[in-house]
């Protein structure tokens, strides 16, 4: 028996069948076909883009660039934690002794 869930999805007024693995990925393929499409629309709606592939393009853009940032802040914020605990690992080494 086929475990996996077939659903469609809408992404710049064209249609595309995807096939996922259960209910919980389909909320996050959902939620992120939302996203895309919210800012299509507003990529439409603030630049005078003609070619949906154009829109589209920003929107990858946009997106990826986003996950970047987020991975850069992620690393900085682990160094940050590793040095705190250092610290506090020092701290109490002092205190123990």
């Amino acid at each position: 028996m086929d475990d996996k869930l077939r659903i469609k999805v809408t992404i710049g007024d064209r249609v595309y069948p995807l096939t996922i693995k259960n209910e919980e990925e389909e909320e996050g393929v959902r939620k992120a076909v939302k996203k895309i499409n919210e800012l299509v629309k507003k990529f439409e709606q603030n630049y005078e883009i003609r070619d949906k592939q154009d829109v589209l393009a920003m929107c990858a853009l946009q997106f990826a660039a986003m996950s970047e940032v987020k991975s850069i802040h992620k690393g900085q914020d682990t160094v940050y934690v590793e040095n705190k605990l250092n610290e506090l690992n020092k701290v109490l080494a002092n205190h123990l002794q």
